[in-house]
């Protein structure tokens, strides 16, 4: 196989408008990244505007170029809107049915038995902010020694527990336990770990979140390249997500400076394979707390350094920025929304062709999110895995999948 490379690139949280089911999550009309554009006085991103950002959608501030990459929107086969759905399907994993979600949180069985499989008592247990439970449980918690548990509208368990009363490795192991024993209709796709720091009225959550995911309940493209003999990379959450499952090497990724960092590094050292990257504070620390200018300033930090990446493109490298949901500031609530997925691919061999005078020659493609994981495998193998779901929009020798669209 050539020595190719791929690094799919999921900005967390950076929907492109609502599905035609949003209406059965309460989500219609969302659009995470038309309004923090509006909300934000428009978004200034040359780079992903070169690309073809502004051909996808109408953005303030982004107009449509004449000669995009290919672009498009991605929408999921399966029901769900969290990070473990997104990013399943992009790697061609779809669930059959809903992962189960506690509204009024979880039942008292369950309470009980979580109790007894981490040895301690839990407060709150109701739907919260993260941010906000904290701050309202985080007093009795440094008081009674009981973790904050709390819940969204996803398939997840949260356990949060101050430094200094509760060690991040007790935390940690806490969290394990629970993932254990939330089992057949209680098995929630995520138990996070949540850790804080600071004193009552000050706290502040640490970079030392660990997310214990379900495993998927599939083969997916991870586990196709690395049977084929193709290096996968993970950084930030994204080995936690698949709880191991087809991912090779995990690299840090708790902040987007320093999943970028490892990016970088992974460029310069990497001869081949995958980079499968998840860039976390549009979601976590922008998107839950309705910051639409935080959001908008994580997005201009992140063209500005994909910039970069673009001159360090060999031609048998693909690039591909996309997003796993939403998560609308200008919709009530704080949840993820059901949106689509933004689309934007190039391969060096395209730029440059675009450097030497030429047109990149890309086109639309709307299709599912598994689309990802389909071109990945084709790109850095040439096969095809029939059995998952997606079809490749790039094909092995570096054309698009539809050469008479790509046409100048």
């Amino acid at each position: 196989m050539p020595a190719r490379r791929a690094i799919v690139l999921v900005i967390d949280a950076c929907g492109v408008g609502a599905l035609p089911d949003a209406a059965r999550y309460g989500d219609e009309g969302t659009n995470t990244l038309l309004h923090v554009a509006e909300a934000s006085g428009g978004l200034e991103l040359p780079t992903l505007a070169g690309l073809g950002l502004g051909s996808i959608l109408p953005l303030p501030g982004v107009a449509p170029v004449g000669d995009p990459a290919i672009h498009g929107r991605l929408h999921p086969l399966g029901p769900g809107k969290d990070s473990i759905a997104g990013h399943w399907e992009l790697m061609g994993v779809v669930l059959e049915r809903p992962l189960p979600t506690y509204p009024d949180g979880f039942p008292p069985a369950v309470i009980s038995r979580l109790e007894q499989a981490i040895g301690r008592g839990v407060i709150c247990n109701l739907p919260y902010n993260g941010i906000a439970a904290i701050e309202e449980f985080g007093d009795e918690h440094l008081r009674t020694g009981s973790l904050i548990l709390y819940t969204s509208q996803d398939s997840v368990l949260q356990l949060a527990a101050h430094v200094e009363r509760v060690p991040p490795v007790e935390l940690y192991r806490a969290c394990a336990s629970a993932r254990e024993a939330m089992v057949s209709e209680h098995a929630v796709g995520r138990v996070i770990a949540r850790p804080f720091t600071g004193s009552p009225g000050r706290f502040l959550r640490t970079d030392g979140r660990r997310d214990f995911a379900l495993k998927p309940p599939g083969p997916s493209y991870l586990q196709e390249l690395q049977g084929l003999g193709v290096e996968v990379h993970a950084v930030g959450k994204i080995a936690d997500l698949f709880a191991g499952v087809g991912v090779g090497s995990s690299h840090p990724g708790a902040t987007n400076a320093r999943a970028l960092e490892s990016v970088e590094a992974l460029l310069g050292g990497l001869e081949r394979g995958l980079v499968f990257v998840n860039l976390i504070e549009t979601d976590q620390v922008y998107g839950h707390r309705k910051d639409a200018d935080g959001f908008a300033r994580a997005l201009r930090e992140i063209d500005a350094r994909l910039a970069g990446w673009l001159g360090q493109l060999r031609p048998d490298d693909l690039l591909i920025v996309t997003a796993d949901h939403g998560v609308d500031p200008a919709h009530p609530g704080t949840d993820h929304t059901r949106e689509h997925a933004p689309l934007l691919a190039v391969s060096g061999q395209m730029l440059a062709r675009r450097a030497a005078g030429g047109r990149l020659q890309g086109r639309r493609h709307d299709g599912p999110l598994a689309d990802v994981g389909a071109t990945a495998l084709r790109w850095l193998t040439g096969r095809e895995a029939r059995e998952l779901r997606g079809e490749a929009f790039m094909g092995e020798a570096g054309e698009v999948a539809d050469p008479a669209a790509a046409a100048p």
